[in-house]
């Protein structure tokens, strides 16, 4: 499946259904995202054409970043966030309308981003990145044919007690309900059940349970041999070490869109829209791409791309091989993922 039929995917999947910036010279920007998801060359870049002084902190997991929201916010300007997140982000007040449409670089936007289901008017958030998740394995470990999630839930003794997991409770249980045939953010307590005696059976395997770039580096220090994670950061695993591999599992895997938005107490509002802009641009756009190693939604990006990383088997998923879009959970659905991750982590 090439990148064009992912992005079908999650429109199937209910996920995607100009004035100028102000010319305000100088200021700071306050950029709060994943580990490792911003290219520091192109933020150099952004501050030499502005003059803005950027500050950029990093988080592990949506939740760790939907807490700091809640808590006051953090001080950020941008955030980059799941898709998933964004609704109920606006629904709570904790990020602002900024009117994307009025950015100049907005003509550049893939029509399949405009007006998507978490944000139907466009008013809160952009594409940041978008990917899967699955699991990667490091072949000269373990070099058996491997077609499903058991491999992951169910180690063999090669991998046993080698195992990384992702530790944003959104990801583990996605992946868990996917394998096991339980919809995406059940609000079923037996279904859940199932889910947790999964993973509780699965904890004794698991060596760590980490955000994407530190069990990145994990496998690449050969500290874990197998590990679930986002697309990008499985082709950049494999960039430094050959013998990984990403995993179509049978099952399938889970789609999904990284948004960036504004806290609703940003104190840098315009100079926000203006890396918003900046970041819509195809050249800058494909030097996001370059660096994280995923699918951007710029059109014309590709000609900034490494041609690598266009073929990159982590941004193909092979024909025949299910999309399940991630979802906007409702609050019972979350309180059971709650429940299920406190009593994973005791």
């Amino acid at each position: 499946m090439r990148i064009s039929k992912i992005l079908a995917a999650l429109a199937a999947g209910t996920m995607l259904t100009a004035t100028t910036i102000a010319a305000q010279a100088g200021g700071k920007l306050n950029i709060y995202n994943w580990a490792g998801y911003t290219p520091p060359e192109l933020v150099e870049k952004f501050e030499k054409e502005t003059g803005i002084d950027v500050t950029i902190d990093t988080y592990d997991s949506n939740e760790t970043l939907l807490a700091k929201l809640k808590a006051g916010g953090g001080g950020y300007d941008i955030i980059v966030t799941a898709h998933t997140f964004i609704e109920v982000d606006a629904k709570e007040g904790l990020i602002q309308k900024f009117n994307p449409k009025d950015l100049p670089n907005y003509k550049y936007l893939d029509k399949k981003f405009v007006d998507p289901s978490w944000d139907p008017e466009s008013q809160y958030s952009l594409p940041y990145q978008w990917g899967t998740t699955s699991f990667a394995v490091d072949t000269a470990v373990y070099d058996k044919p491997i077609d499903s999630f058991e491999t992951l839930f169910n180690p063999p003794a090669e991998l046993a007690g080698k195992v990384g997991m992702l530790k944003g409770g959104s990801d583990l249980i996605a992946m868990a309900e996917l394998y096991l045939g339980v919809p995406l953010c059940s609000e079923d307590p037996a279904e859940m059940q199932k889910v947790l005696d999964l993973l509780l059976a699965q904890k004794p395997s698991v060596k760590v349970y980490a955000g994407a770039a530190a069990l990145r580096d994990q496998m690449v220090s050969g500290e874990i041999a197998m590990t679930s994670n986002y697309s990008g950061q499985a082709q950049r695993t494999r960039a430094e070490k050959k013998t990984v591999q990403y995993v179509y599992p049978k099952e399938g895997v889970i789609a999904w869109v990284d948004a960036l938005a504004i806290p609703a107490d940003a104190k840098n509002l315009e100079n926000a829209r203006k890396f918003a802009d900046f970041l819509l641009a195809p050249e800058n756009a494909g030097a996001l791409s370059n660096h994280a190693g995923y699918a951007n939604g710029s059109v014309g990006s590709e000609k900034f791309m490494k041609p690598e990383l266009i073929e990159a088997p982590e941004l193909h998923v092979p024909e025949g091989i299910k999309t399940e879009p991630m979802k906007t959970c409702s609050p019972a659905a979350n309180e059971l993922e709650a429940q299920i991750m406190t009593q994973l982590m005791q």
